[in-house]
């Protein structure tokens, strides 16, 4: 019972904590979507403000047009309505009317429905003499218009009369209708006017409501919720609107009107589950381990209760069995450890074998250099008691050589001793195989062996580790020479091949492989059993250190002799990075 509270307190800490995520990832996804809405909506009012400008400038400057000035006769009317009618063309006006002191049409672009317009707003706004401007819906058409008027003044300065230019609001709709937010315009009488969603246009807004009104007075669904400081409407208005939207509110009191915007806040809402549902997924991913590492560890505490009560029961008898075991316990550590004496006397053994061949080779290295570097010294000496310098410099230069080359044997020895792991990558082959023979050089002479190396001109660079390569070809060069020891003629020949990878190949002439299935496993050895010349884990650890360069070295049997082919990735520069 304890456990089922446990987890239900569990769940309930979890529930209120996804509560908590989704919420603050809820308002953090409202002010992203808030500050872009207010960006677009000052964008959308300065678009619709910019383009009615043009009609209102437009008013301004065709007021004082001389054609206007005297318009008496049928034909000084007939040219000023040609040019409202030209200038109504061009500029996209629905019409041009210029009117006298009286509202009396005296030239129109358009014909109009009344010829007396003294009661238009716009008109008695610009017989005061400012600029006077209204909006409705076109008696004739039905059509949506804004209109400006602008007086016109005499030389006493006095209204002498006035210019009206009418702007059909559909065509300044059309540059941004369709817009992914809806946006809106309500007039002062609280009337949708201008919309780029022809479904919201002329419902209305009484005093004090939150929300719209169909123009035809039905009910609605809508209800205003506050998410912090952002106010999101509730709402089923239509398939184009969305059922729960951001709103923001924007004055524009140079064309009497608000401009108001609704944005989807599904993304915001879809976002905030997301957060919420992978805070959830992880506490119960949690959770769920937790719980399993419990009751596992409940197990194991009962299954340990009953291992140890039959733990003890068994005590007992095997008390008994355990003193006549231990007998036969001491017996057998003493056959272990003679066997563990035998066994490091014969690795000691190995190690001094090692010790003698590597004493052989430097020494045989070194002996010839150091007795040359004596005898050239000598010489030395008595040519420059002679006076003969030139002879002198020559053996010293002798000495020179001789010791670069003792210190090149040296070198290449403390290389191919060295255990350290070293970093990949360039290596020339051609210096790696060099190397390798120059090791090689005083067994292969003891042991007749010749070798057939032909080193390129020109460097030929890999991806691996020098050392590591040198220990895989020296293993090649002694595998080959010990497969030739009980042969007369003894040859290896080493080439390097140039593919699409880097191909060396080490060739004898020796009776091939024995095996190759087993060829690189560790301890695999055709030497006799204790033989002091190898354990059978060079071409093993050639093996390795070949494949840990991305390369592969295969042996195969030739008609006479084996072929052993390591091959190895180019270096290229952008291996570097």
């Amino acid at each position: 019972m304890q456990r089922v509270w446990l987890i239900l307190g569990f769940l309930f800490a979890v529930g209120l904590l996804t509560a908590g995520v989704w919420s603050y990832g809820y308002r953090q996804a409202l002010l992203q979507l808030s500050e872009k809405a207010e960006a677009d909506l000052e964008l959308a009012a300065d678009r619709l403000s910019t383009q009615m400008q043009v009609y209102q400038e437009l008013a301004v400057l065709m007021a004082t047009h001389p054609v206007l000035r005297d318009l008496e006769t049928p034909a000084q009317q007939r040219t000023a309505r040609a040019i409202l009618l030209d200038v109504a063309d061009k500029t996209s006006a629905v019409n041009m009317v210029y009117l006298d002191r009286t509202g009396r049409v005296l030239a129109a672009a358009q014909p109009v429905v009344r010829p007396d317009m003294a009661d238009h707003p716009a008109f008695q706004r610009a017989m005061q003499g400012a600029m006077g401007s209204a909006h409705g819906v076109a008696e004739s058409s039905g059509d949506r218009t804004y209109s400006y008027a602008a007086p016109a003044f005499g030389a006493a300065g006095q209204v002498e009369g006035v210019l009206i230019v009418v702007a059909d609001v559909q065509d300044v709709e059309q540059t941004w209708r369709g817009s992914t937010e809806a946006v809106f315009f309500i007039d002062g009488d609280g009337v949708v006017f201008i919309s780029n969603r022809s479904d919201l246009l002329f419902w209305r807004r009484d005093e004090g409501q939150l929300g719209l009104s169909p123009p035809d007075g039905g009910e609605v669904d809508f209800a205003s919720v506050l998410v912090g400081p952002h106010e999101v409407w509730q709402l089923n208005w239509g398939r184009y609107l969305p059922s729960r939207a951001l709103h923001l509110m924007l004055d524009l009191p140079v064309i009497d009107m608000t401009a108001e915007v609704l944005v989807d806040v599904a993304p915001a809402r879809r976002l905030a589950r997301l957060q919420a549902a992978t805070v959830a997924a992880i506490c119960l991913a949690f959770g769920a381990l937790l719980y399993l590492a419990t009751e596992r560890r409940r197990a194991l505490a009962e299954a340990n209760t009953v291992l140890e009560s039959r733990v003890a029961q068994r005590t007992q008898a095997l008390t008994a069995a355990n003193t006549a075991l231990r007998r036969e316990v001491r017996e057998r550590e003493e056959a272990e450890a003679a066997l563990k004496h035998a066994q490091e006397e014969l690795i000691q053994a190995g190690k001094l074998s090692a010790l003698g061949q590597m004493s052989a080779g430097i020494s045989h290295e070194l002996n010839q250099p150091l007795m040359a570097i004596q005898q050239f010294a000598d010489n030395g000496a008595a040519f420059l008691s002679r006076g003969r310098d030139e002879k002198a410099s020559e053996n010293l230069t002798r000495i020179s050589a001789m010791a670069a080359r003792m210190a090149r044997i040296i070198k290449n020895l403390r290389a191919f001793a060295r255990n350290e792991s070293e970093p990949m990558g360039k290596v020339n082959l051609v210096q790696v195989i060099d190397t390798a023979v120059e090791l090689t050089e005083a067994r292969l002479r003891s042991d007749d062996v010749r070798m057939d190396w032909a080193a390129p001109n020109s460097p030929v660079y890999a991806w691996g580790g020098e050392v590591r390569l040198v220990q895989v070809f020296v293993n090649l060069i002694n595998n080959a020479a010990d497969a030739m020891s009980g042969q007369d003629d003894r040859l290896i020949r080493i080439r390097i091949e140039r593919a699409s990878k880097l191909a060396v190949t080490v060739r004898d002439i020796g009776p091939g492989i024995e095996n190759s299935e087993k060829l690189f496993e560790p301890f695999y050895t055709t030497k006799a059993v204790g033989s002091s010349e190898g354990m059978g884990l060079g071409l093993s650890i050639s093996y390795g250190l070949v494949q840990s360069f991305g390369g592969n070295i295969r042996g195969t049997n030739l008609e006479s002799g084996a072929l052993f082919t390591v091959e190895l990735e180019p270096f290229t520069e952008h291996e570097v990075a």
